[in-house]
């Protein structure tokens, strides 16, 4: 299976040795050890991503690497075959679960379901399993087939086959893996905290898997613009703002040093706010001024945002992760003229003091306008998929939020069709998608905490997978080998690559329990593993004395079993 498999890039010429097969520059063979780990996290991201992309993206054109599509059109043969009377079957691929193989087709129990009582000579789901497997047509892809359970067929990929096209891969460059889209422009909106809010560990899943979307999207040449929708307006402002003009009369004392940390800083204004009907009163004539226009409020709004955004970007420099911010309050203008857009549709409606959008098949409407006249996260989020579908041109608007607001996106999307703004078949642009995943929990299975009940900074997350992995370094005696900037930056590539692998690995769509022990241990499906394990490789490759620009035109790849390799190089973390 794939993920017992490595492959060696063997001379042709008996005589020479066979060091393992890099797709890494040469360059980065003659480097430190910490500049070997960081570039390593850099390619280990990426190559996540690429992975995904080659079996997950749809509406591909022809592409060897898209294994997934290669897959899809053998099983379509198949599915015809099968069932000749059914015309609108399509090829449901997708990669195992279980050890029974590297990928499954799931279209058995479907398949029965509509053809059951038609006088089919099928007796139940695994005998159509058994019909698909039969019908396949040769293909070099495939090594074996199996089928288990109500008819999942179950696909082994040739080695050879594997063997072969990674190496035309490293004579072509992996940029020939490239899946192809039709889509020239995407948006992806992803992390977007809240202004005066410190990020915790939930806009660490909404990060690591925007960031991942928008790799793989640039990977297959799409241009995409990397969104960060803060939550940079709104009545809470009207607090901190006045909050702040009474701790510091005088504007020029309110800096960065001088607020201290915004978390308790917001803590602090929101209790006078919930305590204080006088200081109420005030907040809420200063978001009317803010939103006005008033020079004095907008300038303590723009001082807010600023500290708050300094933060941010720590973070994500750690992160390596760029975004270029757009927050709510650059939609606001847009909103007015984006309601009577529809309003003239004869989309919106008034209900119970408020303008809505009814939307088909779901109970509730979606409020665009409040019964006070107020806006809320739908008419902004309205106003921004109208600017990135008019204005940015975008044909491709992805979202990356928690399954919580997979109503709301539903309802969003569904409201820009009734307005033909996107298509109505979600399988052509311009179109919208809402990649939602699941909440990161304590080993006590509840959300992941602090020890007085907070939610987790994501800074204290990523200090800790730092500290934590710069120990385990020192243990090894790592510290009298390199320099300590040498260990501060392994350290760092170790933590911060950690924290992404472990996100990465676990099911987007499900809740995960976070552990640091698992997350930083070299064994098994770690990032820690994979790191050492390139370590380990480019020393071979290395020691090898190769050229492997030059190896690359002569050379045969070839697969071996990994546990046989890795007894063999009696593979260590101290390597």
């Amino acid at each position: 299976m794939i993920g017992s498999l490595t492959f060696l890039l063997a001379p042709v010429s008996s005589s020479s040795s066979s060091p393992f097969l890099s797709l890494h520059r040469l360059s980065c063979f003659h480097s430190s050890p910490s500049d070997i780990l960081r570039a390593t996290t850099r390619r280990l991201a990426l190559a996540a991503t690429k992975t995904r992309s080659i079996t997950s993206m749809a509406n591909e054109e022809e592409n060897t690497g898209n294994v997934k599509r290669e897959l899809e059109k053998v099983f379509d043969l198949a599915l015809k075959a099968t069932v000749r009377n059914e015309t609108d079957v399509r090829p449901l691929i997708a990669a195992c679960t279980a050890k029974f193989g590297d990928y499954q087709c799931n279209n058995a129990m479907g398949l029965w379901s509509k053809i059951k009582g038609k006088g089919t000579e099928f007796k139940g789901p695994q005998p159509v399993g058994q019909a698909i497997m039969k019908n396949l047509p040769p293909s070099e892809m495939i090594e074996s087939c199996s089928v288990a359970g109500p008819g999942f067929v179950n696909v082994v990929l040739s080695k050879n086959w594997m063997a072969k096209n990674i190496q035309k891969m490293l004579v072509d460059g992996i940029e020939t893996w490239a899946p192809k889209l039709r889509v020239k422009k995407a948006v992806v909106d992803f992390s977007s905290p809240n202004i005066a809010k410190e990020m915790h560990v939930g806009h660490l899943r909404s990060t690591i898997i925007g960031d991942s979307l928008a790799r793989m999207l640039e990977f297959s040449n799409v241009e995409v613009l990397r969104r960060n929708h803060v939550g940079d307006w709104g009545t809470q402002f009207g607090m901190l703002i006045e909050y702040l003009f009474e701790k510091f009369p005088n504007s020029e004392d309110a800096n960065e040093t001088a607020i201290g940390e915004l978390q308790e800083f917001y803590r602090r204004s929101k209790n006078r706010f919930d305590s204080d009907p006088a200081f109420k009163e005030r907040a809420q004539q200063a978001v009317v001024r803010l939103q006005s226009g008033e020079p004095k409020y907008h300038e303590a709004w723009a001082q807010i945002c600023e500290i708050s955004r300094k933060e941010f970007d720590k973070v994500y420099k750690r992160l390596r992760v760029d975004l270029e911010e757009k927050g709510e309050s650059f939609y606001n203008p847009y909103i007015p003229g984006v309601i009577d857009e529809l309003s003239k549709q004869g989309l919106v409606e008034e209900s119970q003091g408020a303008r809505v959008i009814f939307i088909e098949g779901v109970n509730i409407p979606l409020i665009i306008v409040k019964s006070d006249g107020g806006f809320n996260y739908a008419s902004t989020d309205l106003a921004a998929l109208w600017y990135r579908l008019n204005e940015e041109k975008a044909e491709w608007i992805i979202y990356v939020t928690d399954v919580g607001q997979q109503l709301h996106f539903d309802m969003v999307f569904s409201a820009a069709k009734r307005a033909g703004w996107l298509s109505a078949d979600d399988s052509t642009y311009p179109k919208a998608s809402h990649v939602g995943f699941g909440l990161v929990l304590g080993e006590d299975g509840k959300r992941l905490r602090t020890r007085f009940s907070e939610v987790v900074r994501l800074v204290d997350l990523l200090d800790e997978a730092k500290n934590r992995s710069k120990a385990v370094l020192i243990e090894r005696g790592k510290d009298k080998e390199w320099t300590e900037e040498e260990l501060e930056q392994t350290a760092e590539a170790v933590g911060y690559g950690a924290a992404k692998y472990f996100d990465l690995k676990n099911n987007r769509l499900t809740n995960y329990t976070f552990s640091f022990d698992q997350m930083l241990n070299d064994k098994g499906n770690t990032a820690v593993y994979l790191l050492y394990a390139h370590a380990r490789i480019c020393s071979i490759i290395r020691k090898s004395g190769k050229d492997i620009e030059e190896l690359k035109k002569v050379g045969l790849v070839f697969e071996v079993e990994a546990l046989t390799m890795f007894q063999r190089s009696s593979f260590s973390i101290n390597s």
